[in-house]
């Protein structure tokens, strides 16, 4: 092969290469999309209207159960993110131009990630689950027990499920997930349990919870947006002030 020829080549199997590249970019962008679009879809996304409400109506006219949205998933891509510190971050390349708020929530593909405390005009800060400070309703999957997930800064692999009361029986392998008290969405995955005693000075266990998310491989999430969140303060609001 002479010279020339072998130098076409290189050119062509490079210029390959980069198309292949490309091309894969956008395959995955368009799989993003379409996890995002049936992530949306997702029956725990919507409320149904008030039965009694659908009772009358079916009583006076055609079968209609009404639905309202409650919850909207946004993808995004996680271009910064820490697990070793006592409170972790993360960054999202996503921001108020895309439609993300202070106070909603952040979820990846196993399960919970944190919550937005920031956001500029592209990107927003997120507290990581992993964070001394990261309080999230979580409850038993079987039983239906509520407690609370923190982290006590060591493991970024193991969380603590505080209250969950000694009248319970959790045992390890029993799955956690997020209550329906939590700003997640209900039954997002938080993790397996990973050790249970009795705290001697309580009425409730000390628990120790695997995480399903692995932190330190998070790469693409979806932020959550509650729709109803605005009205649910404000009518909390105003029966503190009534009290």
């Amino acid at each position: 092969m002479d010279k020339a020829a072998e130098l076409t080549g290189s050119i062509q199997g490079r210029y390959s290469n980069i198309e292949q590249y490309f091309n894969l970019k956008e395959e995955n962008n368009a799989l993003r999309k379409k996890i995002t679009e049936l992530q949306n879809l997702q029956p725990v996304n919507f409320q149904s209207a008030d039965t009694t409400f659908n009772l009358l109506v079916r009583t006076v006219g055609p079968d209609s159960i009404r639905t309202e949205r409650k919850y909207i998933y946004r993808d995004a891509t996680v271009i910064s993110n820490s697990t070793s510190q006592q409170n972790n971050y993360l960054t999202l390349h996503r921001g108020s131009k895309q439609g993300i708020q202070p106070g909603m929530v952040v979820v990846g593909p196993e399960g919970i990630v944190g919550t937005v405390v920031d956001v500029s005009a592209n990107f927003s800060t997120i507290m990581s689950v992993l964070h001394r400070q990261s309080r999230i309703s979580a409850s038993l999957r079987k039983t239906g027990e509520t407690g609370r997930i923190e982290w006590d800064g060591s493991d970024p692999e193991i969380v603590q499920l505080k209250d969950i009361s000694k009248s319970t029986k959790p045992k390890k392998g029993d799955t956690v997930e997020t209550s329906l008290f939590s700003d997640f969405p209900a039954g997002i995955p938080v993790g397996i349990i990973e050790r249970v005693s009795p705290d001697k000075s309580s009425a409730f266990y000390s628990i120790q919870v695997r995480l399903f998310t692995k932190f330190s491989k998070v790469h693409h999430v979806f932020v959550v947006e509650n729709l109803q969140r605005e009205e649910q303060a404000e009518l909390e609001k105003r029966v503190k002030i009534t009290r």
